[in-house]
């Protein structure tokens, strides 16, 4: 009897592995929480060295859940303007650094500190993401509703 080839069947589960995509929201216009402007726009993501940032102050259960749990490198991110004029998908980004503790929850001089939060015991997760496309126009929630594959996702339904 031939030995069992297990390597081939991890191959084959491999290939057929499809990319997941988040929708990540941030807020392109100024806001101002103790003392420090906490806007992000894709424009923002672009211009960061190696146009790459940290995807931090994340402060809700099931979103902290899909960074810590979910979310993993080589994942698409859509980059989601909100709290502004038009709201939308601004641009596409990719994940290179899967979750890991969201330091700004420690320091109490940060607008997204959380005293609840400490390094041994880490309340709040964030990943990595880096610019990959600024979009010619901003795809507003008004015509995500009206596409096919888009509408299903919870921000629409919200």
């Amino acid at each position: 009897m031939p030995p069992v080839r297990r390597s081939a069947n991890i191959a084959t589960k491999h290939a057929f592995q499809t990319t997941q995509y988040w929708l990540m929201k941030s807020e392109p216009e100024s806001r101002i929480i103790k003392g420090i402007d906490v806007k992000f726009s894709i424009d923002d993501l672009q211009a960061m060295p190696d146009a790459t940032s940290q995807w931090d102050g994340v402060r809700n259960y099931k979103a902290r859940n899909y960074l810590r749990d979910d979310i993993k490198r080589g994942d698409k991110v859509l980059f989601y303007h909100s709290n502004c004029k038009v709201p939308g998908i601004a641009g596409l980004a990719i994940v290179t650094k899967e979750g890991y503790p969201d330091y700004t929850a420690f320091d109490a001089k940060h607008p997204y500190y959380d005293p609840k939060s400490s390094t041994d015991a880490p309340k709040w997760f964030m990943v990595d993401v880096k610019f990959e496309r600024k979009f010619d126009r901003i795809l507003p929630l008004a015509e995500i509703k009206q596409h096919n594959l888009l509408k299903e996702m919870a921000l629409v339904k919200q």
